[in-house]
């Protein structure tokens, strides 16, 4: 975890970031209910997936494309982006990372119920070959935010904030220096939407 530079809120935009099915969406719900403003649009709606909801916004797939306007409205604010994204952030904003870690195969098992239930077609790769894929994927991202000095980063493991909440959060807190009012919080996690495990 790299050191906290002790800005006012409103320098920095907190970033949740990981793979897919990786546990964003309870982070979001749990920095919410910890006071923190969330920069959602609501477009992507409640389902069996994430019957919580997604707390995502559009405009951040759009990165690639520097479609960058959007981010004077994250300051003070979390936002969720996908680690495959994260690389498009310009460097003109300082940026708290939580980047959620889960086990490779719970990820992997979860995204192939997504595509089941929404009918589409399952990767041809197999689970093997996709873990691959996805582990060299998330050390290069990590390498690559272990070198920006915009970036703070913490790394929060999935399975351990569900079961060891207070902890986590505490030390979430107290490393990114991010003020939260942690009991609410400890309401979130639900261990029945833990589904995929490992």
């Amino acid at each position: 975890m790299q050191k906290s530079n002790h800005l006012n809120k409103e320098e920095f935009i907190t970033i949740v970031s990981g793979l897919p099915r990786s546990g964003t969406s309870m982070m979001m719900r749990m920095l919410q209910a910890g006071g923190m403003d969330l920069l959602t649009d609501n477009i992507r709606t409640p389902n069996e997936d994430n019957p919580m909801g997604y707390f995502e916004i559009e405009q951040v797939k759009k990165l690639k494309d520097g479609e960058l306007g959007w981010l004077s409205e994250a300051k003070g604010k979390a936002v969720k982006v996908i680690s495959a994204l994260l690389e498009h952030l310009p460097d003109q904003y300082k940026y708290k990372v939580i980047f959620m870690r889960r086990d490779i195969n719970e990820v992997l098992a979860s995204q192939k119920q997504m595509m089941i239930r929404r009918n589409e077609p399952v990767n041809n790769m197999n689970d093997d070959e996709l873990g691959q894929v996805f582990m060299k994927h998330l050390v290069q991202v990590e390498q690559w935010l272990a070198e920006q000095r915009n970036f703070e980063v913490a790394y929060v493991d999935y399975k351990d904030v569900i079961n060891n909440t207070k902890s986590n959060l505490i030390k979430l807190s107290q490393g990114l220096d991010i003020s939260l009012d942690i009991e609410p919080m400890l309401e979130v996690p639900d261990q029945g939407l833990y589904r995929q495990r490992n």
